[in-house]
């Protein structure tokens, strides 16, 4: 290979230049990499191939002539021709299928084709356009001017064939996706080590899983100690011995059904620590649904663990929060405990963009901990839950589905309905028996159904009903029901909901249980944000009919550590309007129809599969997007391995962002923040920061704002409310809202 040609050059002042990153060193150094990466899933070679083509459309007079000149590194240098950008990552993806045809070839340019731009689809009847990778390849005339050193060594290094026989759907784009994730990580951090070599420096470092377990198992013994010896405690001691002695079982899906305050935090990560230890696995990633609980869970693990050892991975992380150690792991996940989001994790399992991906093949040998499992989104139940088994059968990933409503994921037939589910499950608490009766000695409030299930009682009946105690918290379905009901009561009563901004929601969260501590006089009337991972513990609660697990959920706020003399009370009632038309709805009619049958106990273990079984029948789609056509080669043309890559990556959204908008609102340090953004324009650690400080709301919402003044746009397509009038201490942001999508709390 010519020693000459350039992959990169960095200016050390205005005047002189480092010594070039050689484009043999780049190409060789990514190989490495990359086939390290991709070892792990038994794809090295395929790891090595990618690295070594990836730039080979570089190794091409027209290029390094290019680079000469848009860098400046060479004054003298001249480019004829047309003017603009000149590709290099088609070159490499069309030599590939070239030099080792349709099958092998087509694998690796996926890969090799998008390792800038982003997985493509193949061709462009999904709408992509020039952007297809069919219409690239069409494109490429000068092939012949690669450097021939270049050329031989990726002959030399043809991969063998996959490392398992492909199944239909997912497994070939899962794969694709996993090498192009081993490329795409291997390609930044060689040319990081470059061009920024004391970032660099700063990876790595981390802690085994042996010694987290000895840190873990530390605080855990101080933990038992200093506790209270309460009968919930010590069913909290227990479950967690159980979740220990199941980790030396295979690898596999594990469930972990405990009821609310049953201790599942800790508990499983006991599981995930201990298992990763004797499993030889190198992280463990917790996937949590809500950004108003994922800082706390993190705060736990922090204090179990230690400060440095654990990743915040989400939209409302402040930068001053993070250490610059951090903010690059998060990059890739290069740490043993990733906190995240769903959103996060499972739209990168279906994504096409390289920074979305990158972190990907980290997913390969860990343990991944879905908390409140049960909220994982229907419409996209099917392409999850086929992934999910995948990196269980070829990624050695372990999942542990954590939740006090167990979703009914076993696959399983309803009437003429197939349920694409999972299998194997292995119940960490024992078999049905042991989990009922495990329920049963957390029992500590009792369900109040209306004797009539079809009668509605209004805001007014509710609120006189919630007057007449002094501790109680009341949770509703919709925004809008939250502020009508919030009006009737007495003043003091507070409210939550995600029209106020997450600042505002976790200093009333404070305030609430610091009044719950000192045995205040606290009303609080709550959309369904408290009911997953915010430790409430109220002696009475009241919920609005809705789906059995919000129910559930909601339960868990109530007597939560068991030191009531009597157990406390839940009171299920019909709202006057019905939930918003969609899963909610359905969700809440299911409860109707299983709590007529009169079961003796309605929140009992076994009453979840049969809940969850019926949702899951009464969904219109498990796939509305058709995403497993989408990505499934065999669905349209398996000769020419058509996958549509970029359009799956598009529809696979948790939350429809074309639906609503973003406001940033001037409540506390909000207000300075947005005043310094409208003076220094969006600045990365303004806009870090000010993700505390903002509320979604619809389009239609949002317009009537705008209309009557109250919106100014900042920045391009960067909003702010113009005054705090339009901000509530007591109700968040004043808007008459259409009801609300509790997914959008999902970020």
């Amino acid at each position: 290979m010519n020693d000459e040609l350039i992959a990169h050059v960095r200016q050390k002042d205005d005047s002189t230049w480092d010594s070039p990153h050689k484009l043999s060193a780049h190409l060789e150094s990514t190989a490495r990499i990359a086939e390290v990466n991709a070892a792990k899933f038994h794809s090295g070679d395929w790891g090595k191939a990618a690295g070594l083509a990836h730039d080979a459309g570089k190794g091409r007079t027209v290029w390094q002539k290019y680079l000469q000149v848009k860098s400046g590194y060479d004054e003298e240098a001249h480019l004829e021709g047309k003017r603009g950008k000149i590709p290099h990552a088609i070159h490499g993806a069309k030599l590939v299928e070239d030099l080792f045809g349709k099958g092998i070839g087509r694998f690796l340019a996926y890969c090799i084709s998008g390792h800038h731009a982003g997985l493509p689809n193949w061709s462009s009847s999904e709408g992509a356009g020039r952007a297809s990778l069919q219409f690239q390849q069409s494109q490429v005339k000068d092939l012949d001017t690669v450097d021939p050193g270049i050329v031989d060594n990726i002959q030399f290094a043809k991969p063998t064939n996959p490392p398992w026989r492909f199944g239909k759907e997912l497994d070939v784009s899962l794969w694709i996706r996993m090498l192009y994730s081993s490329l795409v990580d291997a390609d930044f951090l060689d040319t990081e080590s470059y061009m920024n070599q004391d970032q660099a420096a700063t990876r790595g470092g981390y802690c085994s899983m042996s010694e987290l377990l000895d840190r873990f198992n530390q605080y855990n013994k101080h933990l038992d100690e200093t506790s209270e010896d309460t009968k919930v405690n010590g069913i909290r001691r227990s479950i967690r011995t159980k979740c220990v002695q199941m980790a030396s079982d295979e690898q596999g899906i594990f469930s972990l059904s405990v009821p609310t305050g049953g201790g599942k935090t800790l508990s499983s990560l006991a599981f995930a620590l201990e298992h990763a230890k004797q499993h030889r696995l190198h992280r463990i990633i917790y996937v949590i649904p809500y950004t108003s609980i994922i800082e706390q869970n993190a705060d736990v693990f922090r204090r179990a663990v230690g400060e440095d050892q654990v990743i915040e991975h989400h939209s409302s992380l402040e930068e001053n929060d993070s250490t610059p150690k951090s903010r690059l792991a998060s990059e890739n996940w290069d740490a043993p405990i990733i906190v995240t989001t769903s959103v996060q994790f499972f739209e990168s399992l279906f994504a096409a963009k390289s920074s979305r991906c990158r972190k990907l093949h980290n997913i390969v040998k860990s343990v991944v901990i879905l908390d409140e499992a049960q909220l994982v989104p229907v419409d996209f139940l099917a392409p999850i839950l086929k992934a999910m088994q995948l990196l269980v059968n070829h990624y050695q990933v372990s999942f542990v589905i954590s939740t006090a409503t167990q979703p009914a994921f076993k696959e399983h037939t309803v009437g003429a309905k197939q349920f694409p589910g999972l299998k194997d499950i292995k119940e960490m608490m024992g078999d049905n028996e042991a989990v009922t009766l495990l329920y049963q000695s957390l029992e500590r409030c009792r369900v109040r159904f209306p004797e009539d299930l079809h009668s509605l009682s209004s805001w007014e009946e509710i609120a006189e009903e919630l007057k007449q105690y002094d501790q109680v918290l009341c949770v509703v379905s919709d925004r809008k029901s939250c502020r009508e009901l919030h009006e009737l009561m007495p003043q003091g009563t507070f409210h939550l909901s995600a029209l106020m901004c997450g600042q505002h929601r976790s200093e009333i969260i404070k305030t609430i249980k610091e009044k719950l501590k000192d045995v205040e006089p606290i009303r609080v009337i709550s959309t369904q944000l408290v009911e997953a991972g915010v430790d409430l513990d109220f002696p009475v609660v009241y919920r609005a009919l809705a789906g059995l697990d919000s129910i559930a959920q909601a339960a868990g706020r109530c007597n939560r550590e068991g030191k009531l003399p009597e157990k406390g009370r839940v009171v299920v009632f019909n709202p006057p309007k019905k939930p918003p038309i969609g899963m909610l709805r359905k969700a809440a009619d299911t409860t109707r129809s299983l709590v007529s049958l009169n079961e003796p106990d309605p929140l009992c273990f076994e009453m979840f599969e049969k809940y969850f079984a019926e949702l899951y029948w009464k969904a219109n789609s498990l796939d509305t997007k058709g995403i497993v056509d989408l990505l499934d080669p065999y669905h349209n043309d398996l000769q020419e391995c058509s996958i549509n890559f970029r359009t799956a990556a598009e529809k696979f959204h948790i939350i429809d962002e074309s639906q609503q908008k973003t406001i940033l609102v001037r409540y506390g340090e909000g207000e300075r923040l947005i005043d310094l953004l409208k003076a220094k324009g969006p600045d990365r650690w303004i806009m870090r920061k000010l993700q505390r400080y903002t509320v979604n709301v619809y389009n239609h919402d949002f317009n009537q704002l705008r209309q009557r003044g109250s919106i100014e746009e900042i920045s391009p397509e960067i909003f702010a409310l113009a005054t705090n009038f339009d901000y509530s201490v007591d109700t968040g942001l004043l808007v008459d809202e259409t009801p609300f999508n509790p997914e959008q709390f999902i970020l």
